[in-house]
């Protein structure tokens, strides 16, 4: 398991996160294979015994699909390193996954989200945070991790590295820019009380700021700002993307940006598009 583990760390390159989620299905499987199996790999019998308790456990079908892949990926890794002369993953079921039409807020909810921090040294750095969010589409783990040097303001570019290490420039907004200088110059030194960092965005106690953090700030200034309950910084993702699309930007340039690898990715978002056009058409043409 250990350098199975190692294996998706270093070689298929996995987030921190995707790591996590990983070891997290592991220990399911290994304390099923306690049980049911004398502490041994399930054969394919055992393998659709446990997906069959996957299912009774009430699991999301995301939460599934994502216990399947990982098992593929350990037999195969175990195949590939003569562990085992047989695949038993090969029957097992692929649930299919629905691709519900993602949140995202209008303009008029952005603005009342971006002016809900506090003018506090926190305050100014959340709203930073809200703005660069909205304005790049990064992912909070790749904004929690921004470092002082990937930000760039003479040029307007910030530097991501996304999932699998793969980097990217993405553009940053003017009004994105300007609330981040006055971060810069006024909040952060305030947080930091003269000491050092090399992250863009840190708690008074002078440390990283962490996706958990932001995510909990995040929800209650949306709270403050009367939007749905809730609110995940994946939705300012979401609002980017779709934002952008409705402007007449091309898939291309949003998938970029987005750091998508598949464009099939991005298209989720040409859903949301059609299906506000879909309204428009049905609200205002006198024959719809």
């Amino acid at each position: 398991m250990v350098a199975f583990v190692d294996f998706c760390r270093v070689e298929k390159g996995l987030s921190a996160n995707s790591i996590d989620a990983c070891q997290r299905d592991l220990a399911r499987l290994a304390a099923f294979c306690q049980k049911a199996c004398n502490g041994l790999l399930p054969d394919t019998g055992e393998l659709l015994a446990y997906v069959d308790l996957l299912y009774k456990q009430r699991l999301a079908s995301r939460t599934i699909a994502r216990h399947l892949s990982t098992l593929r990926n350990l037999y195969a890794f175990l195949l590939r390193e003569g562990k085992i002369d047989t695949d038993p993953t090969a029957a097992l079921p692929t649930p299919r996954q629905p691709r519900p039409i993602p949140k995202y807020l209008n303009t008029e909810q952005v603005d009342a989200l971006s002016a809900a921090p506090s003018d506090r040294p926190n305050g100014l750095r959340d709203r930073a945070m809200i703005a660069l969010l909205y304005s790049s589409g990064l992912r909070v783990s790749e904004l929690c991790g921004l470092v002082l040097s990937d930000l760039n303001v003479e040029m307007g570019l910030v530097r991501v590295l996304g999932k699998g290490s793969k980097e990217r420039l993405v553009p940053v907004g003017g009004e994105a820019l300007a609330l981040l200088g006055n971060y810069l110059s006024a909040a952060r030194p305030q947080l930091l009380k003269g000491r050092g960092s090399r992250y863009l965005f840190v708690t008074s106690r002078g440390g990283r700021l962490t996706r958990q953090a932001f995510w909990k700030s995040l929800s209650a200034n949306a709270k403050k700002a009367g939007i749905f309950h809730g609110l995940s910084p994946h939705v300012l993702r979401h609002t980017f993307a779709t934002h952008l699309l409705e402007g007449g930007a091309d898939l291309r340039s949003v998938q970029t940006m987005l750091g998508h690898a598949d464009i099939s990715t991005t298209q989720i978002y040409t859903h949301v598009v059609r299906s506000r056009l879909r309204k428009t058409l049905d609200e205002h043409h006198p024959r719809a």
